[in-house]
This record gives C-alpha cells, sequence and structure tokens, in this order.
C-alpha cells in the first residue's frame, strides 16, 4: 500500500509541475500592402507599401493573432495548417475567423534569399494584406 502510496505522489509532482509549453509571440510591423479584386473578380496589383508601425500577437495559449491597429484586428485560431519549406522560403499557416466571423488564411513567411526578411499575410476571398514584420523582444 506504501508503494501506491509513494508512485502516486510521484505521478502527481511529475504533472502537478511541468511548465505549460504555450507560448506568446510579438511581432512589429513596418510597412504594409494591401490587394484586392476587381469587378470581374480578378486580382489588382499590391500596393506600394506604406509605413505601418503596429504590434502583432500570437497567443498559442488563446489560440489567436491580435492586430493592434488603429482599428483592433482579432483572429481565432481555427486549425494550424503544415510548415511549407522550400528553397526560397518557410512558410507557417492558420485557418482563422476574425471577429466580425469572416474566414481567413493567415500566413507567416519567412524568404530565406532576402536575409529572412518575415512577412504577415491576412487572406480573405476578396482582400489580401501584407505587412513587413521583425520580432520583437
Amino acid at each position: 500500500m506504501k508503494f501506491l502510496r509513494y508512485i502516486f505522489i510521484f505521478i502527481v509532482l511529475c504533472f502537478g509541475f511541468q511548465k505549460s509549453t504555450a507560448q506568446v509571440y510579438r511581432f512589429k510591423t513596418s510597412s504594409l500592402s494591401v490587394m484586392d479584386k476587381n469587378e470581374k473578380g480578378a486580382w489588382n496589383k499590391w500596393s506600394d507599401f506604406k509605413k505601418a508601425e503596429v504590434l502583432i500577437t500570437l497567443d498559442s495559449k488563446k489560440d489567436r493573432f491580435i492586430v493592434n491597429s488603429k482599428e483592433l484586428q482579432l483572429y481565432k485560431i481555427d486549425s494550424y495548417l503544415e510548415k511549407v519549406s522550400n528553397e526560397n522560403d518557410d512558410t507557417l499557416g492558420f485557418n482563422c475567423t476574425d471577429n466580425g466571423g469572416t474566414k481567413c488564411v493567415i500566413l507567416i513567411a519567412t524568404r530565406k534569399k532576402e536575409n529572412n526578411r518575415m512577412q504577415f499575410y491576412i487572406n480573405y476571398n476578396d482582400l489580401k494584406m501584407v505587412y513587413n514584420i521583425y520580432n520583437s523582444k
């Protein structure tokens, strides 16, 4: 009986003191470009990048992105997509729902051949936005 009690105490201690693996990642943006569809349904060209200094937070514990722009943007992560890597890019994808209930896909791309420049894409059916981002300490 004493042996079972020690095993139980050991199990409680092992699981009771483990740290959570969920993390919060913060990115700062430097610029923003947008692209939308024209009347015929074809994509227009990307706009010129404009200065945009906002904070983007990925909270993996709460499964959400927060874009702290003039109008707060909240994106609930519905599912995590597989990481895609090739010789040019590493891309992480997320199926999301914004705070208005609209579905979108968010991508975080690292451009390997451009000194590991990072970009944050928000893709809707009729609108795409891309922020140039960098890690915030």
